[in-house]
């Protein structure tokens, strides 16, 4: 039997976490590892104690046509990549590897050529992590050095979106 390659191995369990979201539009997964150990998981959802997207039947982003990529100030979700640093500890996550994966709600298809928003590349940029690895098919995954965000900030162009 042929063994699943690591980043694929990480990636599948980042997917499952996915499947915990709450979002009407898209779910992601995200998890931090780090020396061959999870530190923290995450998913997309509502702040604790307050109701989810799903709970209330709409999705802000998708009934105001807001594109993907922009405005996420509008969306009442914490990021699956927010949350999973939320819950690691900084020294945990200095040097580490977070594997992201997103999902479709309705169909949960891989979303193609997707990455972190502006506001969760800064959290990634501030926690320490050395690389975001994300699924772009079941098999195939794109290895993203997060000096690349520091060195080229798209911020300083008006770039919008991913």
């Amino acid at each position: 039997m042929e063994r699943r390659d690591k980043n694929n191995y990480y990636l599948d369990i980042a997917q499952t976490v996915a499947e915990r979201g709450t979002c009407l539009r898209r779910n992601y997964g995200a998890i931090i590892v780090h020396n061959d150990e999870i530190i923290s998981t995450g998913y997309v959802g509502a702040p604790r104690g307050r109701k989810n997207c799903n709970d209330l039947g709409v999705c802000i982003r998708m009934k105001l046509s807001i594109p993907r990529g922009e405005r996420y100030e509008m969306c009442r979700s914490v990021h699956a990549e927010a949350n999973a640093i939320i819950s690691a500890s900084r020294r945990d996550m200095i040097g580490a590897t977070m594997y992201l994966v997103g999902l479709e709600a309705n169909t949960k298809e891989i979303v193609a050529n997707s990455c972190c928003c502006s506001m969760c590349k800064r959290m990634v940029i501030n926690s320490g992590i050395k690389e975001v690895i994300i699924r772009d098919t079941e098999n195939e995954y794109r290895i993203i050095s997060v000096q690349d965000w520091i060195d080229n900030d798209e911020s300083l162009d008006g770039v919008k979106g991913y």
